[in-house]
């Protein structure tokens, strides 16, 4: 018997039309992207250990974006909960759609009574509320953000920074891992396009299942379950950074001959997988990584 908190996959078409389109309206093909994003999402959300994502659940989102996991987020909790959505990038950030566009316009849609955006560093928004009581939360989301963070240093003092504010921390990030193999040119693409913490790259710290755990214990929280999602065919995100690296030739400047020689042999490791495959038409997204971590 399934869980009455899983959220039915038949949402996706609802939960996809809460997000900002062209003018004068999506076309088929962002009507498609969209749809793919937000089943992912609910993928993402059901393979969270005891389906913690609840109606009338008070949400902590960190690294939230634009919002297309909010918007899940907020389907999820209904009514009666409500989503704290906190993102360090300015509202100038992003294309074809900037992050203060897209939040302002789901914060105008149906979802808006239940969603507040905070333009702030997780770890500083957390210290400024720390005197509130009221400023705690059922749950704690990192959903595709682990990856943009400058350093493991940094995941380290978000875990840190939430202990006592959250009963629980649910994650969910790129596994390094290729059940299906037009998968692989998608891990490779992602090693290839690695900036440092000094880089403008938006992938700045691949941190693995294994290292995420290891970090989150030394942070004070314990796994409490885990799982592996396999992106449907559609999902488009190693399509687009497969083909980003393969359109470019990786040379970063200002770094020593050692990594751009790593730098160049993950580009044309990238760019042989992806031949493989048949072209970057046909490159899938890698596996995510879903976990639950509790103190």
């Amino acid at each position: 018997m399934s869980s009455p908190h899983l959220l039915p996959e038949t949402l996706a078409p609802e939960i996809a039309s809460y997000a900002i389109s062209p003018t004068p309206g999506p076309s088929p093909a962002s009507s498609a992207i969209e749809q793919s994003q937000a089943l992912h999402r609910i993928r993402i959300l059901n393979g969270w250990a005891n389906q913690p994502i609840r109606p009338g659940a008070r949400v902590l989102e960190l690294g939230c974006g634009q919002g297309t996991c909010t918007q899940a987020l907020g389907v999820a909790v209904g009514a009666t909960g409500h989503v704290d959505a906190v993102d360090p990038a300015p509202s100038d950030y992003g294309s074809p759609f900037t992050l203060g566009e897209a939040q302002a316009h789901l914060l105008r849609g149906p979802l808006g009574a239940r969603i507040a955006f905070h333009c702030a560093d997780p770890v500083a928004f957390l210290q400024s509320s720390a005197a509130d009581p009221a400023a705690r939360w059922d749950v704690a989301v990192l959903a595709h953000c682990i990856w943009y963070f400058a350093s493991a240093e940094v995941l380290a003092g978000v875990l840190g920074a939430l202990r006592g504010r959250v009963d629980v921390v649910c994650v969910a990030e790129y596994a390094l891992r290729a059940s299906e193999p037009a998968a692989v040119p998608h891990v490779l693409a992602a090693l290839a396009a690695t900036g440092g913490s000094d880089s403008t790259a938006n992938i700045r710290t691949p941190l693995s299942p294994r290292a995420v755990k290891a970090v989150a214990a030394r942070a004070g929280w314990r796994l409490q379950g885990e799982d592996m999602v396999v992106p449907d065919a559609a999902l488009s995100d190693g399509f687009w950074e497969a083909a980003a690296v393969v359109a470019d030739d990786i040379e970063a400047e200002g770094t020593g001959e050692f990594e751009r020689v790593g730098m160049a042999a993950a580009r044309d490791a990238t760019v042989a997988a992806v031949e493989l495959v048949g072209g970057v038409k046909n490159v899938r997204t890698m596996d995510v990584w879903v976990a639950t971590l509790v103190e």
